[in-house]
């Protein structure tokens, strides 16, 4: 089952998860809330559309917006709508 980890906690873990440019998107209820902090930060896709971050809080330290996802994808994209994927040293096996 695919799993997210970081600073050794399970951030998120689920058999659906989306694959997409080689990140796994895994369902919002699969991941872990309260390893979740609010971000400003946003970038955009040209064809999946304006992505949002969450900083990850675990064990006391802070990796910021190494979580994102969609919240309204074009229409390309639509399959991740309501997932998030990770990166900055989150492993994902």
């Amino acid at each position: 089952m695919p799993t997210a980890r970081w600073n050794g906690a399970i951030i998120a873990q689920s058999d659906d998860t989306v694959i997409v440019e080689g990140n796994h998107y895994f369902p919002a209820d699969s991941v872990d809330p309260a390893l979740l902090e609010d971000s400003d930060t946003h970038t955009i896709c040209p064809w999946k559309g304006t992505a949002s971050y969450k900083t990850l809080v675990v064990g006391g330290e802070r990796n910021r917006d190494a979580a994102w996802y969609y919240p309204d994808p074009k229409s390309a994209a639509a399959e991740i709508k309501g997932r998030f994927a990770f990166w900055k040293g989150v492993t994902v096996g």
